[in-house]
Formats: structure tokens, sequence, C-alpha cells
């Protein structure tokens, strides 16, 4: 079956997020790391980490999944949903073929 792809946007609580996180979020967010960095080694993600955009850091991953349902689950499954929001697209992506 062929993949479909989808932009996820990790939004923050607040916007000096990265800037003010407490022990407790900071302690989150690497649990969050772990998580994506496994659904990687699952070859589920493409890329995904913070984008250091000057106005307000967010999070950036791309998926390549059976369908929309396993973004949902994906997210469910995230350990900073606790603490912030996601945001997701379908994506018309151009990979490279094997």
């Amino acid at each position: 079956m062929d993949k479909k792809y989808f932009v996820l946007h990790l939004l923050p609580s607040r916007p000096d997020f990265a800037q003010t996180m407490t022990d407790e979020e900071r302690a989150v967010m690497l649990k969050h790391v772990a998580y994506w960095t496994e659904m990687m080694n699952q070859e589920k993600v493409l890329v995904f980490g913070p984008v250091l955009d000057p106005n307000q850091v967010y999070g950036l991953g791309i998926v390549a999944v059976e369908d929309e349902e396993d973004v949902k689950n994906l997210i469910a499954n995230d350990p900073a949903t606790k603490i912030n929001r996601y945001e997701y697209f379908p994506m018309k992506a151009v990979v490279p073929t094997k």
C-alpha cells in the first residue's frame, strides 16, 4: 500500500515555551524526543525537530503512514500532548524512489 504523508505542527503552550520550560516540562519534552526517535526508527517519521523561528519556536514533523488514523494515534501517544497541542495536514510529498 502507498504511504500517505502528513506534516505535524507541535504548537507550544506559550510563546516562550522553549526558553522557559520548567524541569517537569523539560522531562516531558525529553520523553517526546525519545518517542519520535522510536517512530523514526520504525520508519513512520521522515524528519522531526524544533523550528527556530525567531517569533516562536515550534515543533515540526513529517510522517509517512497508511492513513489518517495512524497520524491521530501517533499524536495521541506523544507525551508532549499533555502540555502542548498539535495541528496536522495532509502533504503531497515528493520522495525518492527506492
